[in-house]
C-alpha cells in the first residue's frame, strides 16, 4: 500500500513539474496563416506631383484633411468599370479629367483592376488616395472589375478567384474586417463616411449592391477560413439620412 501511495505521489509530482515547465501535451493553438499576396502587374496611371496636389485640394475640400496620402486605410471598396476591356478602363484613369458637377480635379481612378481573366492590376500605391467613392476616398481602398453587373463578376470563377484572393491579403495587411469591405453601392451606410459638400452628401453609385455583396462576403469569409482567419460579421444596415 504504502508503495502504491509512493508512486502516486511521484507520478502527480511529476505531472505538476511539467505543467510548470510547458511540457504537458496539450492541443496546441493554431495561428491564422499568412495570406499569400496574388500576382499583380503594376501598370501605374501618371499620378505626379500634379495629380498629388489636385488629390490634397481635392481631401481639403471634402474630407477637411491636407494630404494626397492614403494612411492607415480602414474600408475596401469594391467596383465594377461599366466597360468591357480592361483597356478603357485603364485610359479613363489616366486621363485626369475634371467632373461635370463641380469641374474638380484630379480624375477618377482605382488602386486595383481585375480583367475578366483573372489578371490583377495595380494602378496607384496604396500610400496613395484615389478618388472612386464620395466620402470615403480618404479612408478606402478601390478596387475595379472589369465588368458592366455584379452578377457578371460573380459568375465570372477567374475573375472572382482573383478579387477574393486580392482583397483576402489587403484585410489581413490592413487589419480590415469584413464589415468594412462594402460595395460601392453600400457607401452611404460605411461609418467611416464622410463629405463636407453637401451636394454630393448622398451620393452614392449602383455597382455591387447589398445583395451581391452578401453573396461576395460570404465567399471572402469562406476563404479567410481556410487560413484560419475570422473576418467578422456581415455590415449591419445603418440609417443614412438620405
Amino acid at each position: 500500500m504504502r508503495r502504491i501511495f509512493l508512486l502516486t505521489f511521484f507520478t502527480l509530482a511529476l505531472f505538476a513539474a511539467a505543467q510548470a515547465s510547458g511540457l504537458t501535451t496539450r492541443p496546441a493553438l493554431t495561428a491564422a496563416a499568412s495570406v499569400p499576396k496574388p500576382h499583380i502587374v503594376w501598370k501605374p496611371i501618371p499620378f505626379g506631383a500634379k495629380r498629388k496636389a489636385e488629390m490634397a485640394a481635392y481631401a481639403r475640400r471634402h474630407y477637411g484633411i491636407n494630404t494626397w496620402r492614403l494612411q492607415q486605410p480602414h474600408v475596401i471598396v469594391e467596383h465594377y468599370t461599366a466597360s468591357s476591356s480592361f483597356s478603357s478602363a485603364f485610359n479613363t484613369f489616366v486621363s485626369d479629367t475634371p467632373d461635370s458637377e463641380l469641374h474638380e480635379l484630379p480624375g477618377t481612378c482605382a488602386h486595383f483592376v481585375i480583367d475578366t481573366d483573372g489578371t490583377i492590376y495595380q494602378l496607384v500605391s496604396l500610400g496613395t488616395m484615389c478618388r472612386h467613392t464620395v466620402g470615403l476616398n480618404y479612408t478606402a481602398i478601390g478596387i475595379e472589375h472589369v465588368g458592366t453587373s455584379d452578377a457578371q463578376i460573380l459568375r465570372n470563377p477567374r475573375q472572382l478567384r482573383a478579387s477574393l484572393a486580392l482583397t483576402l491579403w489587403l484585410t489581413q495587411k490592413f487589419q480590415i474586417k469584413l464589415q468594412n469591405v462594402i460595395g460601392h453601392n453600400e457607401s452611404l451606410s460605411s461609418p467611416y463616411h464622410r463629405e463636407l459638400y453637401s451636394g454630393w452628401r448622398c451620393q452614392t453609385h449602383g455597382d455591387w449592391r447589398r445583395q451581391d455583396m452578401i453573396v461576395y462576403r460570404n465567399d471572402l469569409r469562406a476563404l479567410a477560413g481556410q487560413y484560419g482567419i475570422a473576418l467578422g460579421s456581415q455590415p449591419k444596415l445603418r440609417p443614412t439620412g438620405c
